[in-house]
């Protein structure tokens, strides 16, 4: 198997590919070694299912007549739909090497087992009518669908469905992962996500977002040095609360929220510090015991919250944007925050994206990394496939879906576990990935159609298996 660690977008595969290639590996060696694994990992699931491979031109197609031949010694019933005649010398090779039946795509009819190796990565456009047509009536016509790398039809930065896809039962990466087997809308496709170690070895600036692994405090600690996190309370109260129990059952030392009068605390263990005016705020938030600040939560849109987020702003705390706080501060965004001294972590989704960028997220990765880079902190583009990003050009994309997380009151609770692990010390890239896998793993453990309350009651189980 291969390992999550390194997601390699296509040119960085070819690069990975040649490399291999100039070390002494042929390009023949390597398509045995990815066709051959990829047929053992389709024997252990269908075992003798029969079985349709679709071979294109090139060298997925090649994949395929390895995998056809591989099946056949087994004694599978298999036959090769062809596309067109190979073009590359190593899929000619692999076709001289099957012994099977091959029929043109045209007169192709269905096999309980579709295995898809038209294209896979490097595709760039939509699959003709012609070919795709065939390509549907096979797929439809199948009872179990494996595509081999990436489903035909996916391109593979971005995530990004060049044709109207249907879903696969499993797809069979070869060599490394690609962006697009986790980013959607091409993630939904591809069904029980699998990888065959051919001999790839390259890095990369982009993850699998990794479980982290978190000390607990020692018996030196105090509620201070394991965190003081002061959450920045607006127009509505709700949220800044559901944010302020996050923080605390994340594991923060101390929590406090900056409110004005009248505001009442959600746990008697959670203090609710009444705030005067603007001047006065500006005080609290100078206390240099404070660890980490979040302001947006129910901060409202008006011109007080314009104040509220100028003084958080303004404060030497690190510090969680979240929520209004994006809206207010729009297009002036990366003015705002570029020349914080302290760490700093924005938390958009889509919409809020669009108001600090002018445009809706089109390439989640590319375009978190440039606001990251433009900005200078931390960015976590919120959606069912959250992108983290860093000014330094790191990226993560998280692997762990959780739909019931479409919920009002969940982002505010991502912000206060995110603040929690920030006001540990960590860097706000790394806070922010610890952050989003304790967020999403305590979803999971939440089970179907919680409240925002169930999913912050489920934070300790999600922080005691990272211990």
């Amino acid at each position: 198997m291969i390992n999550q660690g390194n997601i390699l977008t296509a040119a960085e595969m070819k690069r990975a590919e040649q490399k291999l290639i100039d070390s002494g590996v042929s390009v023949d060696e390597l398509m045995r070694r990815a066709g051959q694994g990829a047929a053992q990992m389709i024997w252990r699931v269908a075992a003798d299912m029969p079985t349709l491979v679709l071979c294109g031109p090139g060298n997925n197609g090649g994949d395929g007549y390895v995998i056809a031949q591989w099946l056949r010694d087994k004694g599978v019933e298999v036959g090769i739909a062809a596309a067109a005649d190979p073009t590359t010398a190593a899929a000619r090779h692999a076709k001289s090497l099957w012994h099977g039946e091959t029929v043109l795509l045209e007169d192709a009819q269905p096999a309980a087992q579709f295995v898809d190796c038209l294209f896979g990565t490097g595709l760039t456009r939509a699959i003709g009518d012609g070919w795709f047509s065939h390509f549907s009536r096979l797929f439809a016509g199948a009872k179990r669908r494996v595509a081999i790398d990436l489903p035909s039809g996916v391109e593979s930065d971005h995530g990004l469905l060049l044709n109207d896809l249907p879903a696969f039962d499993m797809t069979v990466t070869l060599g490394a992962y690609k962006p697009s087997h986790y980013l959607e809308p091409a993630r939904s496709k591809m069904g029980d996500l699998v990888g065959i170690d051919i001999g790839i070895s390259a890095d990369s600036n982009l993850e699998i977002l990794p479980k982290p692994r978190i000390s607990g405090p020692t018996s030196l600690d105090h509620k201070y040095s394991r965190g003081l996190v002061a959450v920045v309370a607006g127009a509505m109260p709700g949220a800044a609360q559901l944010t302020a129990m996050a923080a605390q059952k994340a594991g923060a030392g101390y929590v406090k929220i900056l409110a004005p009068s009248g505001f009442s605390s959600p746990h008697p263990s959670i203090v609710v510090e009444t705030v005067q005016d603007m001047a006065d705020l500006q005080q609290k938030l100078s206390d240099k015991r404070i660890s980490a600040i979040i302001v947006g939560p129910g901060l409202g849109r008006d011109d007080r919250a314009k104040e509220l987020l100028t003084i958080a702003l303004a404060a030497d705390a690190p510090l969680v944007i979240d929520a209004d706080a994006l809206t207010v501060a729009g297009p002036q965004f990366t003015d705002l925050v570029k020349g914080r001294s302290a760490e700093t972590i924005a938390t958009p989704h889509g919409g809020e994206f669009a108001a600090l960028t002018g445009r809706a997220p089109e390439h989640k990765i590319d375009d978190s990394r440039q606001l990251a880079q433009q900005s200078g902190c931390s960015i976590l583009l919120k959606g069912s496939d959250t992108v983290i990003a860093g000014p330094d050009g790191k990226a993560s994309i998280s692997a762990q879906d959780c739909p019931w997380q479409s919920t009002a009151g969940t982002g505010d609770i991502l912000a206060g576990i995110i603040a929690s692990r920030l006001a540990t010390g960590l860097s706000a890239y790394k806070a922010a990935c610890e952050g989003q896998w304790l967020h999403s793993r305590a979803g999971q453990l939440a089970g179907p159609a919680f409240t925002p309350e169930m999913l912050v009651d489920q934070i300790p189980a999600s922080l005691q298996e990272c211990l």
